[in-house]
């Protein structure tokens, strides 16, 4: 998160909306570990990670429309086995993604 810190510090500055959306629950083959966040400025800018790109563009979306409405929101993602295995991935998983805007 600190690393995080001088871009929120910066889009606050610019008078922009933050959200930021944090991984709570990861199973099996998730591309990024527990804890793992990214932020999104209403401009749909962002920085961070919550899956090595696999679902940021979704993510940011539904910010997007967090920080319109300020009703946070819990996302799931995932793969089965079998569709893993159908790509040529060893194994399935998925992440919990909670997303929240920040409010100054």
């Amino acid at each position: 998160m600190r690393e995080l810190l001088p871009t929120i510090e910066k889009w606050k500055q610019e008078g922009k909306q933050i959200a930021l959306a944090t991984i709570v629950q990861a199973y099996g083959s998730a591309p990024r570990p527990l804890g793992s966040k990214m932020v999104i400025s209403s401009t749909g800018d962002f920085a961070g990670s919550v899956s090595g790109g696999c679902i940021e563009g979704a993510v940011i979306e539904e910010a997007l429309n967090v920080m319109k409405t300020g009703v946070p929101k819990l996302l799931d993602y995932g793969i089965s086995n079998n569709q893993a295995w159908d790509i040529g991935l060893a194994c399935g998983g998925s992440v919990q993604v909670y997303v929240e805007a920040l409010n100054w």
